[in-house]
């Protein structure tokens, strides 16, 4: 099994901005560059995000997600119905989840959600990060890194520069040995 993270940010390290907004990631892209997006979705057999992240999902028309996704959350009691076939509440330890996941055949999962990541990193749990940093400051917002609490080691492993400024960058992380 295992764990990936595929997002963005801003060159000052934010993901969104101060009121959860994402709309600085629609940035002009004459050319329609997905930036190995639909490369890495082809890898990805479900989603694993938090309640906020789903909650904002749930606005977006269409639909974002197109695989089985679990929704880490403690108060989300509902589903919409035309999504209770493809979606899942989850909770409880991190380790246990991923077990009683794979346990459906589930193996290549998408972490997303910024406390979603940042649990999940706490843990060790992340075997990849893509990182796709715009060419724009921020100044405030909600940070991708924040509250780990602890070094983690990565290696790059590859990175790509495109025209308009933005540089996608994939980091494989070093387990820490037990």
């Amino acid at each position: 099994m295992a764990n990936y993270v595929f997002v963005a940010q801003s060159l000052d390290g934010f993901i969104a901005s101060k009121d959860g907004s994402t709309s600085w990631l629609n940035m002009p892209n004459p050319t329609k560059i997905d930036y190995g997006y639909s490369k890495f979705l082809n890898q990805i057999d479900a989603f694993i995000i938090g309640r906020l992240t789903f909650e904002k999902a749930l606005k977006y028309k269409p639909y974002p997600y197109n695989k089985q996704v679990f929704v880490l959350s403690t108060t989300l009691k509902n589903i919409p119905i035309n999504l209770q076939d493809s979606v899942e509440i989850i909770n409880g330890d991190l380790k246990t989840i991923l077990q009683n996941i794979q346990t459906k055949g589930y193996k290549n999962l998408y972490i997303d959600g910024a406390k979603t990541i940042q649990s999940f990193l706490k843990e060790d749990l992340i075997d990849e990060i893509t990182i796709n940093t715009l060419p724009i400051i921020l100044g405030e917002g909600i940070k991708l890194f924040e509250n780990i609490n602890k070094t983690i080691s990565l290696e790059l492993n590859t990175q790509t520069t495109y025209e308009n400024g933005i540089i996608t960058s994939t980091y494989k992380t070093k387990k820490v040995e037990s």
